[in-house]
C-alpha cells in the first residue's frame, strides 16, 4: 500500500516536470490520507493542476467517510468502485518520495523510499467527483526488489514525460495503460527514518532524515 508520501521539491521543478502551472504550492514532507493533495488531470483538452482529497469515494457511495486511499493495479478494472475512473478519470500525483513501514516482531519501522537521482516523479492515480467532494486514490502494485524487504506493495511510479502523457491521454488504450501499471524498474534509495513520520503533524524535513539501523 501507500499511506504516506512527500512532495517538497521546488515549485519550478514540478512545473518543469509536469508542464503545468501549480497555484498555491508549498512543500509538504509528510502527506497523509484525508489531506488535499496536488494532482495533475486532463480537463478541457489540456493539463490542469488540481487539489483533490486523498481518499477515493465512489460517486454512488452514501458514506463520504468510507474512502479508499489505494487501488490495486491487478483488480482496478474488476472493481465497480474504480472501473469508470480508470477508464475516464486518471491523474498524476506528484511526489518526491514515499514511506513504508516494515513490521519486526511487535514494532513497525518506517522507511523512506525515493529515486537515487532526487527529482519529482508521479504516482499513477484515479479520481472521482460528486457535488460535495472531489477525491483520488494512488494505484499500487507488487513491490520491486528494493522495496520488498520493507513491504510487499508499492505505488505505481511514473518518471518519464512520455509516461505522464500516456497516463493522462484520453486516447490511450487499455493495453497501453496496463503496461504502465508495473513495479518500478529503476534504481531506488531505501533507508530507515525516525518514528517522527508516524504523526502527520510532523511536517518538516526531519521526517526524511536517515537514521542508523
Amino acid at each position: 500500500m501507500c499511506g504516506r508520501f512527500s512532495l517538497a521539491a521546488q515549485a519550478e521543478r514540478i512545473v518543469t516536470a509536469f508542464a503545468v502551472a501549480i497555484p498555491e504550492y508549498r512543500p509538504h514532507y509528510n502527506i497523509a490520507p484525508g489531506q488535499n493533495i496536488l494532482t495533475v488531470v486532463h480537463q478541457g483538452g489540456q493539463r490542469q493542476a488540481a487539489y483533490l482529497r486523498w481518499g477515493f469515494v465512489p460517486r454512488w457511495a452514501k458514506d463520504l467517510h468510507r474512502s479508499m486511499i489505494n487501488a490495486r493495479a491487478e483488480t482496478i478494472m474488476d472493481k465497480p468502485a474504480f472501473r469508470q475512473s480508470f477508464q475516464q478519470r486518471r491523474c498524476l500525483i506528484p511526489a518526491d518520495g514515499f514511506f513504508e513501514w516494515q513490521r519486526q516482531e511487535n514494532v513497525k519501522l518506517p522507511y523512506f523510499i525515493t529515486l537515487t537521482k532526487s527529482h519529482p516523479f508521479a504516482f499513477a492515480g484515479i479520481w472521482e467527483h460528486r457535488a460535495e467532494l472531489v477525491s483520488c486514490a494512488i494505484i499500487t502494485t507488487a513491490a520491486n526488489a528494493a522495496v520488498r524487504p520493507v513491504h510487499h506493495r508499492m505505488p505505481v511510479m511514473l518518471t518519464e514525460a512520455s509516461e505522464y502523457e500516456q497516463w493522462l491521454s484520453p486516447d490511450s488504450t487499455h493495453e497501453e495503460l496496463q503496461r504502465l501499471l508495473r513495479p518500478f524498474a529503476g534504481d531506488l534509495l531505501v533507508y530507515r527514518v525516525s518514528t517522527l513520520v508516524n504523526s502527520p503533524r510532523n511536517d518538516s524535513a526531519a521526517v526524511r532524515l536517515k537514521i542508523s539501523d
